[in-house]
Formats: structure tokens, sequence, C-alpha cells
């Protein structure tokens, strides 16, 4: 088992990657991305969520790490087309 040390670097080294989605606020929207993630054995490090009551928007904000470049581009894709989603942003 590695030292706390070299998990913390190993961890240091991996890219993370950041799904930034604006969606309606209904409530079979956060499921539906997260499916999306658990079909292909993924588990976000981070998630944040939050709605604007005033106009009933969702943000979700999603930080996973160790993804490579077409992955979250096709994962970027995949969340376009869930229902309620209206744009999706990665860095």
């Amino acid at each position: 088992m590695p030292s706390p040390e070299a998990a913390v670097a190993e961890a240091a080294t991996v890219e993370t990657s950041r799904f930034s989605l604006q969606a309606s606020a209904e409530p079979g929207v956060m499921p539906r991305v997260l499916e999306l993630f658990a079909k292909r054995g993924l588990v976000p490090d981070r998630w944040h969520s939050i709605v604007a009551r005033h106009d009933m928007t969702l943000s979700i904000d999603i930080e996973i790490g160790g993804l490579e470049r077409e992955t979250v581009a096709y994962v970027a894709n995949c969340l376009r087309q869930i229902a309620g989603v209206e744009l999706v942003l990665t860095v």
C-alpha cells in the first residue's frame, strides 16, 4: 500500500476534468446526469449543484480525474443529449 505522501503526489499528477452544466431545474435532471457517469463506471471526485430560484435554472459543476481528452469530449456530448440540459462546458 502506498504511503499517504505518495498517494497525495500521485493525485496531484492526475489531470482533473471539469464539466459545467446549465439545465432546467427539474427533478429528473441530476439523476440522469449522474447515471451517465455511473454507466461508465465513473465516480465524480466533486459534485456541486445549485438552483437559481429566480429563473429555475440548475447549475451543476462536476470534477473527475484521470479521463482522457477523447473520453471528456464523448461524455460532454452525451451530457448535451440529456433532456433538460441546456449547456455543457468542459475544462
